[in-house]
């Protein structure tokens, strides 16, 4: 059973292409309005506007601003969490410092790709069912980087999903410090180069210990 409440689920889902189409630019919409206005003045009116259509249109697929909201952020969470299977499958196989650095760089790039975009979704994801949808979402991720993991031609891993787990938030630890605007501009120039480094000792702590030369 979805955990996400009633009122937060769309009304319909975009079957036909024409729904979808309109799906797509409320999205769109409310994107802009949210970064461009903020959260307070994001409303149903100025969303539907910037659509170029009626309020009346907007409540035909959305009950309410929130659900809206849930929706984009939704939309948002599952698109990081395919960037980084992708990347994690074309991992498999390699060794556990490029999975760190593939790892690294594909879940920075998802995030940070339209940093205003995630600023303004990270800081409405504490409530219209962004727990729930963060946690789901993250359980994908690990879960591939579990499988991922598994793979790994240098290194053993006795519980590959907790590694994962720990993996993955390694990362996002430091992305959360930068969208909450805590982090100095040096600090974000090296995001990418230091959390790769961090992962990458984190990973090889795992590697078996080279057998020692033997005399005769």
């Amino acid at each position: 059973m979805s955990t996400v409440k009633a009122s937060l689920k769309p009304r319909k889902s975009a079957v036909q292409a024409r729904s979808a189409a309109t799906v797509e630019a409320l999205h769109e919409a409310t994107l802009q309005v949210l970064t461009q206005q903020g959260l307070v003045r994001c409303t149903t009116t100025r969303v539907a506007e910037r659509a170029g259509m009626s309020v009346g249109s907007l409540y035909q697929y959305y009950p309410n601003r929130d659900a809206l909201l849930a929706a984009i952020l939704e939309k948002h969470l599952v698109r990081v969490a395919d960037s980084v299977k992708l990347a994690c499958s074309g991992l498999q196989g390699a060794s556990v410092a490029e999975m760190a650095g593939g790892l690294v760089k594909a879940l920075l790039t998802a995030k940070l790709r339209e940093q205003a975009v995630s600023k303004a979704l990270y800081a409405i994801a504490a409530e219209r069912g962004g727990p729930e949808l963060v946690a789901r979402i993250n359980l994908r991720m690990v879960g591939a980087i579990a499988a991922m993991l598994a793979t790994a031609s240098d290194a053993h891993f006795d519980d590959p999903g907790l590694v994962a787990a720990i993996s993955l938030s390694a990362i996002v630890g430091p992305v959360r410090t930068l969208l909450e605007g805590n982090a100095a501009p040096a600090f974000e120039a090296a995001l990418e180069q230091q959390t790769t480094l961090m992962l990458r000792a984190y990973l090889q702590a795992h590697q078996p210990p080279t057998p020692r030369k033997t005399h005769a």
